[in-house]
């Protein structure tokens, strides 16, 4: 986006398509005289006036209600007008195109949402909340969302600066004034309190790290020799066929993906092509795919057949395995090997039996991805963090850490603790590059 543009901008805020509401939103300096011409009569503010909105030559384009929201009580802290139309396609672009004729131009992707944050109407978490409420693929990540929206999230984070701040303060004087000899951590309990502090970032990092999961979820891939029930895993994951099962090895020959929710975590299921030696190039091909599928992965279930338990093949498969992938061994057909669903660990490694068919063993394997997923019911009080704020929480973390070991040097200390602060501030949006801004409202909708 660059540098932030002024001037009044407008843009079709409902999503595309055809329904029974649309509405085109306004946001720009001194527009009171522009509400006028759009309604035909002065609007009062904050309150919805039914009007006809018309072109220039006074010809009706739709009637519908104006919303007229004075600066600075507004959404981006601009003077802000909706026009609440008919959700046509065809109606809203005529609507817009009459404001653009007023002087208007189309708004850029989170224009909107760039003004309120440059106008101090919300910070930076906040504006990325607006995005993510948009976004969010589950329930429990729309409730985080609106928790980041109202400033929870924003408010944790700038008690820990003013804390830090604080104790930078009382460190700092102490180099300040070094013929005092004041004593710092002695009279002040400043190490005390630096625990406090590395202990509340560690805390709050593994509630973000949590909340992380609801807006990308967890990637599962399914993988192992033909045959072993991979698909079958896949429709009892799904809850329906979604994959095609039979008897004949290589039945799959691409990547199948479907999206399931436990215990409102997204997991992206990824059922793959058998793994192993081909002549037939479509199924080479998806084998190929299938690597591919597991080198990108965050966790692997190998599936292989409860019956014979891992074989060489299945061993063969298991040293080409990304070093860094968790992997769990899924031991599918308990039925038809007649034992009972378990799960223990073997060679280093979580083993599942179960069978795919029957359902049987399936919470446990529920149980172990949420595990894996560092899921330990968090619920109410997860972040739902962005990579950029598990970032700048991990190097807030490891630079509070390394100024509790050198509280002896004093120094040293205070300039840790000084990148510390920096990178809290940096999630709210007081030391923010601008090029970082563009990127970051860049990726909104239109209209927010």
């Amino acid at each position: 986006m660059g540098q932030p543009r002024t001037g009044i901008i407008a843009a079709i805020a409902t999503a595309p398509g055809r329904g029974g509401i649309g509405v085109v939103r306004v946001s720009g300096p001194g527009l009171l005289p522009f509400a006028e011409v759009m309604g035909g009569r002065r609007p009062e503010p904050r309150h919805a006036m039914l009007c006809t909105f018309r072109e220039a030559d006074g010809s009706a384009i739709d009637r519908g209600i104006l919303l007229y929201f004075p600066a600075p009580h507004s959404f981006t802290g601009e003077d802000v007008l909706e026009l609440q139309g008919h959700g046509g396609p065809v109606v809203l672009q005529m609507l817009l195109a009459r404001c653009l004729a007023l002087g208007a131009r189309v708004a850029e992707p989170g224009e909107f949402s760039q003004r309120a944050f440059l106008n101090d109407k919300l910070d930076l978490v906040q504006a990325e909340a607006v995005a993510d409420l948009i976004e969010a693929g589950t329930a429990a990540a729309a409730r985080s969302a609106v928790r980041s929206l109202s400033g929870e999230f924003s408010r944790e984070v700038r008690a820990l600066v003013a804390r830090l701040t604080e104790l930078r303060m009382l460190v700092e004087a102490t180099l300040d004034f070094p013929e005092e000899e004041i004593d710092v951590f002695r009279d002040t309990d400043a190490a005390q309190r630096l625990a406090g502090i590395c202990g509340d970032l560690s805390s709050l990092l593994a509630r973000a790290r949590a909340g992380s999961l609801l807006r990308s979820g967890l990637h599962v891939v399914l993988a192992g020799l033909p045959n072993v029930g991979k698909s079958s895993l896949l429709n009892r994951l799904a809850g329906e066929e979604r994959a095609i099962v039979t008897e004949v090895a290589g039945t799959t020959r691409d990547a199948l993906r479907e999206t399931i929710q436990v215990e409102g975590i997204p997991l992206h299921i990824i059922d793959t092509a058998g793994l192993r030696d081909t002549d037939d190039v479509v199924e080479k091909i998806g084998v190929d795919r299938a690597w591919q599928e597991i080198w990108r992965a965050d966790v692997v279930l190998q599936l292989v057949d409860a019956r014979c338990g891992e074989t060489p093949a299945d061993h063969a498969i298991a040293v080409r395995l990304p070093a860094g992938v968790e992997r769990i061994v899924v031991e599918n057909k308990c039925d038809l090997a007649a034992t009972a669903a378990a799960r223990f660990t073997q060679g280093g490694h979580v083993h599942l039996r179960l069978s795919a068919k029957s359902g049987e063993g399936m919470v446990l394997l529920h149980d172990e991805l949420l595990r894996v997923a560092g899921w330990s019911g968090h619920g109410e009080d997860v972040v739902l963090a962005r990579e950029r704020h598990l970032e700048a929480l991990g190097v807030a973390a490891e630079k509070s850490a390394l100024a509790a070991r050198r509280l002896d040097r004093i120094e040293l200390c205070a300039e840790e603790l000084r990148l510390a602060q920096e990178a809290l501030s940096r999630i709210t949006g007081e030391f923010t590059a601008d090029d970082l801004l563009g990127e970051i409202f860049s990726r909104f909708c239109i209209g927010k």
